[in-house]
């Protein structure tokens, strides 16, 4: 059994790579996608945000609004925090249940952890291979305004909320360079694949 995490910084083209490695038969664990699931309506960390930032930040459904909570935790390291306090522990809970699953039914298989904050949150300390999905902060811009259609202010406000990828890179034992074309991704991505396949 292979563990490696997955990190990048915002649209650096994180999930593209993820969906790669997936497309090639390796088990990935998305941290993303459970944080999405154990915030949702009625669950204790819904209840815990609702109280902590009020229930403006909810849909008319009821269920909470991630860009409007994006934009009032990405101005302010503490509220920020408070989230991730409230949000990580259930995260890391789910992602150890959905690894024992894995290792019943596969023992011998790569396990990829998807995980956006890795080095931030520490968690790459309990990693001998992390993989980090790189790009310059110009093309990190270009890319986050065209996809969330936002203002370059607050696509900076965003980026600038993570550590800078410079520094991730000292922490990664592979990185893969997202600045070119999707084969030049593809051909990279199958290579580190390849090297954990490897370790057995």
């Amino acid at each position: 059994m292979v563990i490696a995490g997955l990190t990048g910084g915002i649209a650096t083209g994180k999930s593209t790579v993820a969906h790669i490695m997936a497309e090639a038969g390796v088990y990935v664990i998305d941290a993303d996608k459970i944080a999405r699931d154990v915030v949702r309506k009625g669950l204790p960390a819904w209840k815990e945000i609702t109280e902590h930032f009020g229930r403006n930040i909810l849909k008319e459904n009821g269920e909470i609004d991630r860009e409007l909570l994006g934009d009032i935790v990405f101005g302010s390291p503490e509220k920020l925090k408070i989230l991730n306090k409230i949000v990580h522990p259930r995260v890391f809970e789910e992602m150890a249940k959905e690894m024992d699953d894995i290792k019943q039914k596969a023992p011998g298989s790569v396990i990829i952890l998807d995980i956006p904050l890795l080095i931030e949150s520490g968690l790459h300390k309990l990693l001998s291979n992390v993989i980090l999905v790189y790009a310059p902060e110009k093309i990190q811009l270009a890319r986050l305004m065209a996809r969330d259609n936002i203002s370059e202010d607050a696509a900076l406000k965003r980026i600038r909320s993570q550590m800078p990828m410079e520094q991730k890179k000292g922490f990664a034992k592979y990185i893969i360079d997202n600045s070119f074309d999707l084969e030049h991704t593809k051909i990279e991505t199958m290579e580190v694949l390849e090297k954990l396949k490897s370790i057995h």
